[in-house]
């Protein structure tokens, strides 16, 4: 891993944790997220330190999964990565509502060897063995990232989508696309596939560098991990949640982003 992508994952394993106003953010970003008459959707992907913008590196596709409206997966088409953002076309034309997903689940190893900082970054079943011996300040990060968009074709709905059981996820009882301004929604979080209860839940509108401020909504879920709320003004959004413990030596930390478009009413 060379050093700018490794210093890139650390950014979004703080900004996983700390939600900070200034971290590099990753997101997908669907040209729409109701194609009533196009059979395609492009789909931006990038980390970006405002959001939405392309300011920092193109996001990887690896562990890219789409599931149609029948509950089976679609190939991308189109793929590019240029220096600043990825980007691919998907064909939508069932009618019904697609899911878009992102899932890494790897480990960053740090320790000291006279002196001088190593990290590492790869499959979690490896880490144990990239600490040499006499090695200090040994520390294993468990990251587990997902990062979601979705799109309906014609009209909303299909098949349920499969869940994982591991790391955070989101249940949409409430289909994530064909959303309007001031419409009640519900969405449950789990994470290992059990409600995620109490879990800070954060809402951000695009267009950050035009405001000067993050704009940053903050809810939480209830016992049953469900988050309930009303819809805030038009436009496109990034609902984000975490989820660990940074301190501990045998950290995890499990983060989620879903680009949600609301329209008006």
């Amino acid at each position: 891993m060379s050093a700018r992508m490794l210093r890139t994952a650390l950014l979004l394993a703080l900004a996983a944790v700390s939600g900070a106003a200034s971290a590099h953010r990753p997101w997908l970003l669907p040209s729409t997220t109701l194609a009533d008459e196009e059979p395609y959707v492009t789909v931006d992907a990038a980390v970006s330190e405002h959001l939405f913008d392309f300011d920092h590196v193109p996001l990887k596709l690896d562990g890219l999964a789409i599931v149609g409206p029948d509950g089976k997966p679609r190939t991308p088409e189109n793929v590019l990565t240029g220096r600043l953002r990825t980007t691919f076309d998907l064909k939508v034309a069932e009618p019904g509502t697609y899911r878009i997903s992102l899932f890494n689940d790897s480990a960053i190893v740090s320790y000291k060897v006279g002196g001088e900082m190593k990290r590492w970054r790869g499959p979690l079943a490896d880490a144990a063995r990239q600490v040499p011996a006499g090695a200090q300040d040994a520390k294993t990060m468990h990251l587990q990232t997902r990062i979601e968009t979705f799109v309906s074709a014609q009209k909303a709905g299909g098949q349920p989508f499969p869940l994982q059981g591991s790391g955070l996820e989101l249940e949409p009882l409430t289909n994530p696309t064909d959303l309007h301004s001031g419409d009640a929604v519900r969405w449950r979080f789990l994470i290992d596939g059990k409600p995620a209860v109490n879990l800070p839940v954060s809402l951000v509108p695009g267009g950050v560098r035009f405001r000067g401020t993050l704009g940053e909504l903050r809810y939480s879920t209830d016992a049953q991990g469900e988050l309930k709320i009303a819809l805030p003004t038009p436009g496109m959004y990034l609902l984000s949640a975490s989820f660990g413990d940074p301190q501990s030596a045998q950290a995890r930390r499990a983060s989620y982003a879903a680009t949600i478009e609301i329209l008006p009413q």
